[in-house]
């Protein structure tokens, strides 16, 4: 049997006391928090979905760099760092010297990395291969590449882009993009395999002599490589985006201007907390049978929600394989980061869906009303990912959308619309039963005729 050694409580007492003589002030601590922006997953929120939030093809940073299943990638990593090399005309020493400045800003967006074990020169030549790697990934997919082509393109191969992968190639060609470019897609959007937009920025500036022409450039590379169509207008939006998962948040929240619009805003409706009844919205079927007209919104953004005069408007959303882990990595970004802009506003949007989701009946409607777009083929998938999505979040009382809630709820509670809804879901549900109300109208008007001149027969007889 081994001995258990007894505590040492004086060393223990020592540690404490040095460790409370470091203690930052608040403002120091909180400045260090506020550099973070790539999160590992806990457990505990991970729970049955711990694979949505994990890589399955590529690593991405430090968080599963040497990850058994990804090691296959690794080699196509290195290789696409020559490739970027070679094309840019530029020696490598010049992009270690470009990041080293920036090294513990780089660093310190990382949440936990003193558990990866990496020094700083093993940082940067990660940093340095995954950042190539990415840049490649995007400039193949977005440009197209072997005969001008590809799986995202949408204009000739520009001349000044040397083909320097084979056609054959498996990851860089058009056969291998393909295949690849899915799980890619997927991978480069997890929340614990990003890369600060601050490396791929210098990176870029490098390539092209230590100038980045414009920003947007790259920002907007992004989008089209996540097939994200944003206005240039509104590209100014994006400038200080953490990275493509930020990037890919904030291009699903962004609100077109309005000033042509003629909504008028609604006034704030104010949170009952007596019932249980007031914060509990109609699944999306109830809503229709409590005749309250779903449409879908004039843009896309998902922050795009509004209800007045009996009329619930939605955004179109597209639910497809990638839907869930997108989502779920989307709501970890905003619940770990404290600084993301709209604060849990995304968050928000799912929780009101999944309220108004319930079964495959309310896909079906939504799906009739261009609210939905399912890939996925029948109404019950369709319905799963909103039931996994609406574990432990909630609607943020700040938000907009609680607002909309709150109304939704309000109107159907009113009597007169109740006592509406109640008579078109009894009479005019079907041809037939309002055939059956027109008929007993017509029996009615004639009956009460008939009685009119019966009475005037009776007070004036004829002479």
């Amino acid at each position: 049997m081994t001995d258990i050694k007894p505590p040492q409580p004086m060393q223990w007492v020592a540690k404490i006391s040095k460790d409370l003589e470091n203690l930052p002030d608040t403002l120091a601590e909180s400045a260090r928090w506020s550099k973070r922006s790539i999160y590992r997953i806990q457990a505990s929120v991970a729970g049955a979905n711990d694979r949505n939030y994990k890589p399955q093809i590529v690593s991405l940073g430090p968080y599963h760099q040497g990850s058994i299943h990804l090691r296959a990638m690794e080699k196509h990593k290195r290789r696409a760092l020559l490739h970027f090399l070679k094309r840019s005309g530029r020696p490598l020493q010049a992009y270690v010297d470009a990041l080293a400045p920036v090294a513990q800003d780089l660093r310190d967006a990382y949440d936990q990395l003193e558990e990866c074990g990496y020094d700083t020169a093993m940082f940067l030549e990660l940093m340095i291969v995954d950042g190539c790697f990415v840049l490649e990934i995007l400039r193949v997919a977005v440009a197209g590449y072997t005969r001008g082509s590809g799986p995202l393109a949408d204009q000739p191969l520009p001349s000044a882009v040397v083909r320097d992968y084979g056609d054959n190639d498996p990851i860089f060609s058009n056969h291998g993009m393909l295949y690849n470019l899915p799980s890619l897609r997927r991978d480069m959007l997890k929340v614990e395999n990003q890369l600060p937009m601050l490396l791929l920025e210098k990176l870029v500036a490098v390539q092209n002599d230590n100038s980045l022409k414009d920003r947007n450039d790259l920002t907007n590379l992004v989008l089209k490589f996540f097939q994200l169509n944003i206005s240039p207008t509104y590209l100014h939006e994006f400038e200080h985006c953490l990275h493509m998962l930020d990037i890919y948040r904030k291009s699903l929240l962004l609100e077109e201007p309005r000033s042509k619009k003629k909504w008028k805003a609604q006034p704030a409706v104010p949170v009952q907390m007596g019932g249980v009844r007031d914060d509990i919205i109609l699944s999306a079927t109830e809503l229709n049978e409590a005749e309250i007209r779903i449409e879908q919104s004039k843009s896309r953004s998902l922050m795009d929600i509004t209800f007045r005069g009996g009329v619930l408007r939605l955004p179109l959303i597209v639910v497809d394989y990638a839907f869930e882990s997108l989502y779920l990595n989307l709501i970890a970004f905003e619940r770990l980061h404290f600084g993301a802009g709209k604060g849990n506003d995304l968050t928000s949007y799912i929780s009101f869906m999944t309220n108004i989701i319930y079964s495959s009946r309310d896909v079906s409607l939504l799906h009739s009303r261009g609210i939905i777009r399912n890939a996925l083929g029948s109404d019950k998938a369709a319905a799963t990912p909103f039931h996994s999505l609406s574990k432990d979040i909630t609607l943020d009382p700040e938000s907009n959308l609680k607002q909309v809630h709150m109304q939704v709820s309000k109107y159907c509670r009113e009597p007169w619309h109740k006592w509406r809804a109640n008579l078109m879901r009894t009479y005019f549900t079907n041809p037939w039963a309002i055939l059956s109300v027109a008929a007993a109208i017509v029996l009615f008007a004639l009956t009460f005729v008939q009685t009119v001149y019966s009475v005037l027969g009776y007070v004036n007889p004829p002479a």
